[in-house]
């Protein structure tokens, strides 16, 4: 099945994602589209891509994201998959909010296995829809920031961003 492929600029540098039916399969801050097919599991690759310049709402999500509205992109399709806890996990992460990031415990915790930390954090690696998905909003314990696929200075960005909105709504 054909996939459509949208590469968009945003503040943090070129953002790719790759879409079937309105829902995302990948994503993430790169103008390599192969940057991005390795995350999608198997049953789900696209055989064929089409290159577009525009998503519709998940374009518009983004755009939106980047304007100051983070909770549209949590209501963007997302379509990916893996095993019950990782699904779970995923869905999970839609429900933190926007600079209120969490530790990897407290998201194990909210994902129903206060012991699961390792299978929580795998969660966050494997997640394909980054943004959509926001694995960004996960930190150590210490509050360091841990790890991003798509490099801490994103990640910061991303926080520093949704933190500044946080407050400028209070």
């Amino acid at each position: 099945m054909k996939a459509q492929l949208l590469t968009m600029s945003t503040p943090d540098g070129p953002f790719t994602i790759i879409a079937r039916d309105g829902a995302v399969l990948s994503s993430g801050w790169t103008a390599v589209p192969d940057e991005l097919t390795g995350q999608i599991h198997a049953d789900l690759l696209p055989g064929e891509y089409e290159t577009v310049t525009e998503l519709g709402s998940i374009s518009e999500a983004v755009d939106e994201f980047y304007a100051g509205n983070p909770g549209r992109a949590m209501e963007v399709p997302v379509l990916q998959k893996s095993g019950p806890f990782r699904s779970h996990a995923w869905d999970v992460l839609r429900t933190v909010a926007p600079g209120s990031p969490v530790t990897y415990t407290e998201y194990a915790e909210l994902s129903g296995n206060p012991k699961a930390v390792r299978a929580a954090a795998s969660a966050c690696a494997f997640n394909a829809a980054a943004l959509f998905v926001p694995c960004h909003r996960v930190i150590r314990t210490d509050g360091s920031l841990g790890g991003f696929r798509w490099g801490l200075v994103i990640k910061e960005s991303l926080l520093d961003r949704e933190r500044e909105l946080a407050l400028a709504l209070k």
